[in-house]
């Protein structure tokens, strides 16, 4: 659900392009060679490729969120978690079949080529395949291969967003194979920060010298870490959270190890490589009881927009910097077009 945040945030940042370059609308998605996203950032990375408008994005989340998360995962032992014993497998077939809907309306039919051909934008999905428990990312032509050209970009985000626990597995048709299926979970367990996906078809993509700009944008998370006494460290299933705690810690620990390996490599590479990330002011101490992945509630969502709003003032603010990451976020508003439909491009 803190896909809300990403989406209002981007949303944001058309609008203030647009507003800059006196547009109707700004194309985020055009503004890319490469988009990539994994789990909910993997349904904002389609839609961006796709030129659905970040405003029925950010919709999906608003109006579908409590049918996708029909119940939250507990947090301690009580009733709920007997209950949830006997009926969270119902539940998750609800949300899947809500999230499909929802999918299938932003994207209908459209496949993998459909997309890659109509906008020429390259994408990178990950995912986990659970027949040989490998990595596996859903891909656009864009270094040669078709391998992905007959997956819909539904099933490519109900197969990156399948999170173990929070939300059924991904049952998908075999684009390669027609009557056969293949089973998918969230590719957020390697590579919930794709930046190293990223970079790596950054690099197969261009040349010696060629220039590369990264930029990065989270979702609204929890400040990482916790504090122990030497008593808490036999940690039983209620202190995990059923399963879903530790998946909160793999989050946090990929995406900072991930971050600073892409750091460490932008420097030694033979391309003039930069990596950006949107400024984030970090969520407030009041509303860390806001942000858990299937929190779908009104006050949610509100906070969530809220501070999306803020972070796009960050993110302004940062433009009128002199420094290097002032430069490049101001470049790339400018840069920003207009939809295909209202583009010379169409004449």
């Amino acid at each position: 659900m803190r896909g809300a945040y990403a989406a209002a945030f981007l949303n944001g940042l058309a609008e203030q392009a647009a507003r800059r370059q006196g547009l109707v609308e700004a194309d985020v998605g055009r503004t890319f060679d490469l988009i990539v996203g994994t789990s909910t950032g993997g349904i904002l990375a389609c839609a961006l490729a796709a030129g659905v408008p970040l405003g029925e994005v950010l919709q999906l989340y608003l109006r579908h969120g409590r049918e996708i998360f029909p119940v939250k995962l507990p947090g301690r032992v009580d009733f709920e978690l007997v209950r949830q014993m006997f009926t969270r497998s119902k539940h998750l077939a609800r949300g899947t079949e809500a999230l499909r809907t929802a999918l299938r309306r932003s994207f209908g039919d459209r496949t993998v080529r459909d997309v890659y051909g109509a906008r020429g934008i390259a994408l990178a999905i990950p995912a986990v395949d659970m027949s040989n428990h490998r990595g596996w990312v859903f891909k656009t032509s864009h270094l040669g291969g078709h391998r992905d050209d007959g997956y819909t970009l539904v099933d490519v985000c109900l197969a990156t967003s399948a999170a173990p626990i929070y939300r059924s597995m991904a049952w998908v048709a075999d684009a390669l194979q027609a009557g056969t299926h293949q089973v998918f979970v969230d590719g957020g367990l390697w590579a919930n920060n794709p930046i190293l996906v990223g970079l790596v078809d950054a690099l197969r993509m261009s040349g010696s010298g060629d220039r590369i700009e990264l930029f990065s944008l989270g979702t609204c998370s929890r400040p990482p870490g916790d504090h122990f006494e030497e008593a808490d460290m036999h940690r039983g299933f209620s202190d995990w959270r059923f399963g879903g705690g530790p998946m909160g810690v793999s989050v946090d620990a990929q995406g900072y190890v991930y971050d600073n390996i892409a750091d460490m490599l932008a420097d030694h590479l033979d391309r003039d490589c930069h990596v950006i990330r949107f400024p984030q002011a970090g969520p407030p101490a009041n509303a860390m009881g806001l942000l858990d992945l299937d929190d779908a509630s009104d006050e949610a969502m509100d906070f969530l927009i809220s501070q999306a709003s803020a972070d796009v003032s960050l993110t302004l603010s940062a433009c009128d910097k002199r420094d290097s990451q002032g430069r490049l976020l101001s470049q790339l508003l400018k840069d920003m077009l207009p939809p295909l439909s209202d583009s010379k491009e169409t004449e």
